[in-house]
């Protein structure tokens, strides 16, 4: 297996795990990936220049500063609190920023469409422009955005990094507006995005962070959010390297169906694919420090006769060149010789086989992997039908989606998600999946198991 390392670059491996044998006629392959990079998200505190003198990295803190974030007003003591405990955890020489969020974006910290490099002296500024945030006004989430994503563009900075709070719905922009916004900035950064309080809306959240590769939750008590930034901030310094994708080759005559992320998250990345070559596309993945990620790939082939082997996908994990014509989307580098526009640098690979043959055994058998990741994929839609039903009234199929959810959540380990449905389900038999609603429901709880209904657990090897 080729791995590719240079000094403070991870070093990644992809090891493909699958059933390869088919029954005569058969053309679905499924495998799973497993992607681990290690050695880099450990600069132990101490600055590395990007190529082209940048910062190694950027961040920019957006705060929802509506006229809601005041009711109560402990939401917005809490993100200011909040902000100023990430601020303490960026590191030295990283390039931040801090936008106020309302019907319009305005830059709080450092002002004049630029980056401020963290130090002492800046970290100190930046905590007392926070003082200056008040609330009032609307939430307008695609103009936040926009704003970030021109901020950290400006700076060149390497790894490109936003965390967004917010406390309402996007009800100053339209969908559309939100979705262009979220199209312009997919691909120059990724973006954890996280609710305080109940009064936002799931899937714009979750949807904001599955567009920009990031990860999404809820903070019910404001209380919470330093806590939670803090962390945000320490796993955004860890990141080592950016512009990493997914790229996945098929034969003549093979074809994709689909290519998920199943682990630490579920997120289906079909649709992002990129065209790379004739018969390959690449899918993007976010920003990488020490870290492992599993990705389940199914592929359809060209039946063939038993005793007939070939190559079904060949898995490489890439480190494209900057585009020269787009500034904005220029994916970072390692702290190594740059590439000439229009290559991309192999960082590792995997092969998924085809094997074709009469033995009903082989040909029948589900590799664990592959069984346990399509169960966590199918206990994720299944939390989120059943609870789209109950809010429709149509307690038949929420009780027959949750009880599925809960059957799944049992088997495959995932005891958090167990937790978390049964605050919303009476659970009468597991093994069968029977449960009753719960005639009330804390609007929290619900928001919570909605939110984190595509977090999984690894399989155990």
């Amino acid at each position: 297996m080729a791995n590719f390392a240079k000094s403070r670059v991870p070093r990644f491996s992809a090891e493909v795990y699958q059933n390869p044998y088919l029954p005569e006629g058969g053309r679905e392959v499924h495998a799973i990936v497993t992607v681990t990079a290690t050695g880099g998200g450990t600069t132990g505190g101490r600055p590395i220049p990007a190529a082209g003198g940048g910062p190694d990295a950027g961040v920019v803190i957006i705060v929802d500063c509506s006229g809601s974030m005041d009711h109560p007003p402990a939401k917005l003591r809490g993100a200011r609190e909040a902000t100023a405990a990430a601020i303490d955890t960026v590191r030295d020489g990283v390039g931040f920023a801090v936008v106020a969020g309302t019907h319009r974006a305005v830059e709080v910290y450092p002002g004049g469409g630029r980056l401020a490099a963290a130090a002492a002296d800046t970290r100190t500024q930046a905590k007392e422009a926070l003082r200056t945030l008040t609330a009032g006004g609307g939430t307008a989430i695609g103009s936040w955005l926009r704003l970030a994503g021109r901020l950290l563009s400006s700076a060149g900075a390497g790894v490109r990094h936003a965390l967004l709070l917010t406390d309402g719905r996007n009800e100053h922009e339209s969908p559309r507006e939100l979705r262009a916004a979220l199209d312009a900035c997919a691909g120059t950064f990724t973006c954890d995005a996280r609710g305080v309080g109940t009064d936002w809306e799931v899937k714009e959240v979750t949807g904001i962070a599955s567009a920009l590769l990031g990860t999404a939750d809820i903070v019910a008590d404001p209380t919470g959010l330093a806590a939670d930034f803090t962390r945000l901030m320490e796993t955004a310094m860890g990141k080592e390297i950016a512009g990493v994708g997914l790229r996945l080759w098929t034969p003549l005559g093979a074809e994709t169906v689909f290519v998920r992320q199943v682990a630490p998250t579920v997120a289906d990345l079909t649709s992002r694919c990129r065209r790379s070559g004739p018969r390959s596309a690449d899918y993007p993945t976010g920003s990488w420090g020490d870290e492992s990620r599993d990705y389940h790939l199914c592929l359809r082939v060209p039946a063939a006769d038993i005793g007939r082997e070939m190559l079904a996908g060949r898995v490489s994990l890439i480190l494209s060149a900057p585009d020269e014509g787009d500034p904005a989307r220029r994916p970072s580098r390692p702290r190594s010789e740059p590439l000439s526009q229009g290559q991309s640098q192999p960082l590792s690979q995997g092969l998924v086989r085809a094997v074709w043959t009469d033995d009903v055994a082989a040909a029948t058998s589900i590799h664990p992997q592959v069984a346990h990741y399509t169960g966590q994929a199918e206990l994720a839609q299944a939390i989120q039908q059943g609870l789209d039903a109950r809010k429709s009234g149509d307690t038949d199929d929420a009780m027959a989606k949750l009880g599925r959810a809960v059957q799944l959540a049992a088997s495959s380990g995932n005891a958090e998600t167990a937790k978390l449905l049964a605050k919303v389900v009476d659970v009468v038999d597991t093994a069968t999946g029977t449960v009753r609603l719960k005639a009330k429901v804390a609007e929290a709880d619900e928001m919570t198991l909605e939110t984190r209904s595509t977090k999984t657990v690894r399989v155990k090897k």
